[in-house]
């Protein structure tokens, strides 16, 4: 998400508690908050993938073969 999106989501915020959205803003704002939120969860899942431990014996385990065991 660019910083403009970002800024423009502040600022129907900041409207929206001073005097109110109108339906076209709300629309707006409603999709700019999901593609904010869809982008945020597709780098902490990518952030996640990237983890692995360091096991006592010193093989390396990535998480994603963590999680694969546990189900």
């Amino acid at each position: 998400m660019n910083q403009k999106r970002l800024d423009r989501i502040n600022e129907l915020a900041r409207k929206q508690k001073t005097i109110g959205l109108t339906e076209a803003e709300k629309a707006e704002q409603k999709r700019l908050r999901t593609a904010y939120l869809a982008d945020f969860r597709r780098n902490l899942r990518g952030q996640l993938e990237t983890i692995s431990f360091v096991e006592p014996d010193g093989t390396i385990t990535p998480l994603r073969t963590l999680r694969k065991k546990d189900i």
